[in-house]
């Protein structure tokens, strides 16, 4: 990396225009460190530490990385205005998101929970259709203390559209909630 900032440290700009050179550079940024850390490597002490932490919370490297560069770009913003701590943070964003999809790849996991009356058309529909495995859980309704199914089931994040349309056209007022997971083994995930 600092042989290549020395040999091109004098090479004209590609663009003079700031936003291309954000959208680009976190593009390139991104790619570059994310390429670095899916083959366990770092650049510096930054991903050492959003390499630790991430594997005692569960969240992304990249997200962590943001976090800790914002600080310093906040602290920046005094020292060398706020122009260029502002492009800084936006490059940042756009690097963090390239570096997770980078590191995690594209087959992210979402897990699905799901309320609702029509439990067992839904659930047979998601395993047609998607071709994924559902579990049933049983609850009751905190207000309306009535018995209740719940749906669980694990989907990657290009399914999780064609999932909603499922649960949508047996049930438009079912509770739907969906969170990220951050590794899934097992079951029918390759």
């Amino acid at each position: 990396m600092s042989v290549c900032t020395v040999l091109l440290h004098h090479v004209q700009p590609f663009t003079n225009e700031k936003i291309l050179a954000v959208l680009f550079g976190g593009l390139i940024l991104g790619l570059g460190v994310g390429l670095v850390l899916r083959f366990g490597g770092s650049l510096d002490g930054t991903e050492i530490v959003a390499i630790l932490i991430s594997k005692k919370t569960n969240i992304p490297v990249g997200q962590i990385i943001l976090f800790i560069n914002v600080f310093i770009f906040i602290v920046a913003g005094f020292v060398f205005g706020w122009d260029s701590a502002m492009y800084s943070i936006f490059t940042y964003y756009i690097a963090s998101r390239v570096m997770d999809v980078v590191v995690e790849g594209w087959d992210e996991s979402k897990s699905v929970t799901i309320i609702s009356g029509a439990y067992e058309e839904i659930s047979q529909a998601i395993m047609d259709r998607l071709g994924r495995n559902t579990t049933f859980f049983y609850g009751k309704g905190g207000f309306s203390k009535e018995d209740t199914h719940i749906i669980y089931c694990v989907v990657n994040r290009l399914e999780v559209a064609k999932l909603k349309a499922i649960v949508q056209e047996f049930d438009k007022k079912a509770f739907i909630a969906i969170e990220h997971v951050s590794d899934v083994l097992g079951g029918n995930f390759k």
